[in-house]
């Protein structure tokens, strides 16, 4: 397979599971601070997103994929509001488990990841021009 094709169907890859990390990070920060709906209800738990290299067979070269997007695990925390509807007796209420400073810091990450494979893929498209301009 052509190299240049190679480059953007690399990069495309990457841009496509960094935009799923992307969306993933955002609805975990929307669901931060939400709390169970009834006494004894878990409330939003954190998504993660694991990734896996994926070997292209027609052109022999490795791909990234979204493996798996899954719920953290662990307990969740509670904070003391009686008059919330999900209190239990205690006056307890469980929260999410969604850590907001590190979902910016993925978020970040992820943001980066994503501009790295842009600039790969707009590299790739530069190439085969300035090739094609070469043969005429």
């Amino acid at each position: 397979m052509d190299p240049l094709k190679s480059i953007s169907s690399i990069a495309s890859s990457g841009l496509r599971a960094q935009g799923t990390r992307l969306q993933i990070v955002a609805e975990n920060v929307a669901n931060a601070d939400t709390r169970g709906a009834t006494p004894g209800a878990d409330p939003y738990r954190r998504k993660t997103v694991s990734f896996a290299e994926v070997l292209n067979g027609a052109t022999g070269t490795s791909h990234v994929e979204v493996r798996d997007v899954g719920r953290a695990a662990g307990a969740f925390e509670t904070v003391l509001d009686p008059s919330h509807p999900a209190a239990d007796a205690d006056g307890l209420v469980k929260v999410s488990n969604v850590n907001t400073l590190l979902e910016m810091a993925d978020m970040r990450e992820a943001a980066r990841s994503y501009e790295a494979n842009m600039t790969m893929f707009e590299t790739g498209r530069t190439m085969r021009s300035r090739m094609l301009d070469l043969l005429k």
